[in-house]
């Protein structure tokens, strides 16, 4: 599978306890479109909010953040990692 990066804005003030209950919900109906949430990132103060997955297709992440009601404003493809 991929790996992809997306990015939310506009989640200024974002705790930590809402960043997991939004991932919970991501990996609740994860497995429906063969998507893995494997780690999320945010800045309250922008309001900035990332996350890594692995996933069939860009469309099948942004699928899974619509339903579990935070829709993404960008899915990137990461084509390379290194450890």
């Amino acid at each position: 599978m991929t790996k992809f990066m997306d990015v939310h804005h506009g989640m200024q003030g974002i705790t930590k306890d809402q960043l997991a209950t939004a991932h919970r919900a991501d990996q609740a109906i994860e497995r429906e479109e063969g998507v893995h949430f494997e780690h999320a990132w945010a800045d309250p103060k922008s309001g900035t909010v990332y996350c890594l997955s692995e996933a069939p297709s860009a469309d099948a992440v942004k699928r899974i953040h619509e339903r579990a009601g935070h829709p993404v404003d960008e899915v990137h493809q990461v084509p390379l990692e290194i450890s």
